[in-house]
């Protein structure tokens, strides 16, 4: 069975909410996010530079969660949730997949992280990187101006990857979303699937809690 150590709130979250759209069996192990934790030999073991998640089946260990999502997809999808890899439609799959983390997710964690090192934060540059973060839902609205989802009628995991996102942008950045985004990701987020990501995301905190 797969073990995904997750913290509460953290990207391990598109690693269960995929698990549970495909009905892949897993394990949540709590990860205490406190920075000394994540510094010790015993978790920079599992990840090296001491972040979450990290995904274990039997003896493979990896990190970064859109490399466990393609991992969770390949490995025990059947081909669900991504088109076949000799589809044309595959390429843009790989496009909006990777352009969640690495272009529309990048920005917010420039917020995040900004706030962590400075205090009081400077207003220059949480703006600069919010107006980053809003050009990619601008880009996501367009895109999705004559279809349901990403790639026409049908949802994939490029979907989920870019709502689990969405999911920071809208705590972040109080304007309202474009008409088709907020369609977009009431939709997505309707899943039953993304129901059970956020109850077993609050039973991780619990747990946490002892």
């Amino acid at each position: 069975m797969l073990k995904i150590y997750h913290s509460p709130g953290t990207r391990g979250f598109r690693v269960i909410w995929v698990c549970e759209e495909l009905s892949v069996p897993y394990e949540i192990v709590p990860v205490n996010f406190a920075a000394e934790y994540r510094a010790t030999p015993e978790w920079r073991a599992l990840n090296p530079v001491g972040k979450v998640p990290v995904m274990v089946e039997g003896d493979l260990t990896m990190f970064e969660s859109c490399a466990m999502m393609q991992y969770v997809l390949d490995r025990h999808g059947n081909g669900r949730l991504q088109p076949g890899k000799d589809d044309p439609a595959y390429a843009h799959y790989l496009q909006w997949i990777w352009f969640a983390e690495a272009t529309f997710a990048r920005p917010l964690g420039e917020v995040v992280n900004h706030r962590r090192a400075f205090n009081p934060e400077i207003d220059d540059v949480v703006a600069e990187m919010k107006g980053r973060a809003t050009a990619c839902v601008e880009a996501l609205d367009a895109a999705l101006s004559d279809r349901a989802y990403l790639q026409g009628d049908t949802m994939n995991a490029a979907d989920l990857s870019i709502c689990y996102v969405m999911r920071g942008y809208r705590r972040m950045v109080s304007e309202a979303l474009p008409a088709n985004v907020q369609a977009y990701f009431d939709r997505v987020t309707a899943l039953p699937s993304y129901e059970a990501a956020v109850k077993a995301d609050a039973e991780t905190s619990e747990r946490l809690k002892g």
